[in-house]
């Protein structure tokens, strides 16, 4: 019961069902198979594979470039710390320096300012002990002319060697 496409087609069933025409849809699905895979796999195939050989190799080299700078930023990290390492450890150095510096200065300073202030005390001392003899030799003239006064005011005779003497005896103590 051979059909003709046509003659499937007017009798109401769908040709690809039809058993007749089976062998020439297989020779057709397998010319189209064949095509399809002589085109992939000579053109579609080596060009995605070549794109994605490139991109592993981009990605390979993206990584290595990455991991290069990631090893030039921990030098650059490291010599940076031993820098400010160093610069501390200057600037220490530098303000040791300096305090010791400044303390011989401020040693300097308080010796002297210490043999000034010796000096202005003897001075003072010198100057409180000539007042002090001044004072006493004041005050012995004011008691022996204060005594021969009273004496003469009390209608004595004023002996001024006694006199002299009396403010002595009462002046030592």
């Amino acid at each position: 019961m051979a059909t003709t496409p046509t003659e499937a087609a007017s009798s109401g069933t769908m040709p690809q069902l039809d058993f007749a025409t089976f062998p020439n849809q297989i020779f057709w699905l397998i010319v189209t198979l064949v095509v399809i895979y002589l085109v992939l796999s000579r053109v579609a195939l080596p060009r995605i594979a070549g794109i994605l050989a490139e991109r592993r190799g981009t990605i390979a080299g993206d990584l290595a470039a990455a991991q290069e700078l990631k090893g030039r930023a921990v030098d650059a990290e490291n010599a940076y710390q031993n820098a400010l390492t160093r610069a501390r450890a200057e600037a220490a150095k530098i303000i040791a320096a300096t305090k010791a510096d400044i303390q011989k200065d401020l040693d300097a300073a308080i010796a002297k300012a210490d043999v000034q202030i010796a000096a202005k005390a003897a001075e003072s001392e010198k100057a409180i002990a000539e007042i002090k003899a001044g004072a006493v030799d004041a005050v012995a003239e004011v008691a022996r002319s204060t005594a021969g006064e009273l004496v003469a005011a009390l209608g004595g005779k004023a002996d001024a060697s006694a006199i002299t003497a009396a403010v002595s005896a009462r002046l030592k103590g």
